[in-house]
């Protein structure tokens, strides 16, 4: 049986760490967002690519030896540390505004043991690569969000359903097969991960895989087709079931990364919260279809551009929203990581709101920094009950994840005086130049370099 040996550095938390805590583990300066309320948001923001696409993007670089060129990449905290994850498994990786080149070696590291491994939840995507191309794979359990469980025993079924033998050991997925044949493999759940595991494991192996009840985000979509374009045999992308044909080899390539659906829709959000005017460029507008429809249901105007080379979307909100119930849902349902968003809006729409969250149950957190700020919501399970005010009240709030952040960014331009959001380093891991664009929107915030006071 394969075992190796390997102890990480556990980090056990408080719900709340401390921000001097939490940049001192990600390797970044405390800081904090002063956010001045009153703001309507009006103008053109550009979105680039998908934080939910580039790391695996990233990671599938590894199935073929040499130089795999990515384009339209989000200048954010996590492709460095994507990359300081494939270069301790041997590639040689640059990164060049928006570019990032990669390049792998004939012979690969399978220990993927980094620091960074901890600090990322995409890095476990170079799971299946590795057992795909070198048959063994020792990956250090990651990090991430604080958005509650997410196990990966589909992940490793995937793989045992190849012919990997896999196991949890000394805080590691361990797996190895002596060669992988394709095999029918049946998801429980649509998990977008464990989908993208299986994925780049079986484009390497002995005959057909299929995968039914698969994810259908776009990003498997993308992924896919950067694939195919390495010469792997995969038919389904973007429906419930995919087949993949295993290949002998892949080869390198050259591939644009699609612009961030979930960046796309967060200043559709911010459009409606701050009743402005935001024309979103650079996504495609169809990968937004529902959440576009429940901003027209709050009362917003949505007009959509959708020419191959003016992609993307407007919208309008003149008036105070009305309230909407969401339910979180796997793709093409209303996205979970949008909740804190739907929760923004629906703490100063008019009326009041449901929202149900399906995947992630630690999410609502974000809900008790609201009620810092003045919402009136509730919690009980899976249900949060949001009754809209007219202004929410300033004061000091903390981030425990990327979209939690930026929630409370935009719920601090509906509030009254300086709302400061502490742990932004989060927000910095998914959205680039987040205070410039802002400003360009006209809101007046600004970064300040210091610890909270307590």
């Amino acid at each position: 049986m394969f075992v190796e040996s390997f102890l990480p550095s556990v980090c056990c938390m408080p719900c709340r760490p401390s921000a001097t805590t939490q940049a001192a583990l990600w390797g970044v300066v405390s800081e904090h967002f002063e956010v001045h309320g009153g703001a309507r948001l009006t103008g053109e923001v550009e979105v680039v690519g998908a934080k939910n696409s580039v790391l695996k993007l990233m990671a599938a670089a590894l199935l073929a030896e040499g130089t795999t060129t990515l384009t339209n990449c989000p200048e954010i905290l996590d492709v460095p540390l994507m990359a300081d994850v494939l270069r301790s498994l041997g590639c040689t990786v640059a990164i060049e505004g928006d570019t990032v080149r990669i390049t792998t070696p004939t012979e690969l590291n399978h220990r993927a043991d980094s620091a960074s491994m901890g600090k990322l939840r995409a890095s476990v995507c170079v799971l299946g690569p590795l057992v795909g191309r070198c048959k063994r794979a020792v990956v250090a359990l990651p990090g991430g969000d604080a958005i509650g469980s997410r196990p990966l025993d589909m992940h490793q079924n995937g793989l045992r359903k190849l012919g990997a033998h896999s196991e949890i050991s000394h805080g590691c997925v361990v797996a190895e097969a002596e060669r992988l044949q394709g095999t029918q493999i049946w998801l429980d759940f649509p998990s977008v991960g464990a989908t993208e595991n299986i994925l780049t494991a079986a484009v390497l192996a002995e005959g057909s895989t299929v995968v039914d009840n698969a994810a259908r985000e776009p990003e498997i979509v993308d992924l896919c087709t950067m694939l195919t374009q390495m010469g792997a045999k995969i038919e389904g992308a973007g429906t419930s079931t995919i087949t993949v044909h295993g290949v002998d080899s892949l080869q390198p390539t050259t591939h644009r990364v699609i612009g961030d659906r979930i960046v796309g829709a967060t200043w559709a959000f911010a459009a409606a919260i701050t009743q402005g005017d935001i024309r979103v460029r650079g996504v495609d507008p169809h990968h937004l279809d529902l959440v576009l429809e429940k901003l027209r249901t709050a009362g917003a105007e949505v007009t959509v551009f959708d020419e191959p080379d003016e992609q993307g979307f407007r919208v309008t909100q003149r008036e105070r929203p009305l309230a909407v119930d969401f339910v979180t849902l796997p793709y093409p349902g209303f996205a979970t990581d949008l909740q804190p968003f739907a929760i923004t809006l629906s703490a100063v729409a008019e009326g009041t709101s449901m929202i149900t969250e399906n995947l992630f149950e630690a999410r609502f957190r974000f809900v008790e920094e609201m009620v810092r700020l003045g919402a009136d919501a509730r919690t009980d399970g899976h249900h949060a009950v949001v009754r809209g005010v007219a202004q929410l009240s300033s004061a000091p709030v903390w981030a425990s994840d990327i979209r939690a952040g930026v929630g409370l960014v935009l719920a601090g331009l509906c509030a009254d005086g300086v709302t400061e959001v502490w742990d932004v380093f989060h927000i910095d891991r998914g959205y680039p130049a987040f205070v410039e664009n802002l400003r360009s929107l006209g809101a007046d915030i600004s970064r300040v370099t210091g610890d909270p006071q307590r």
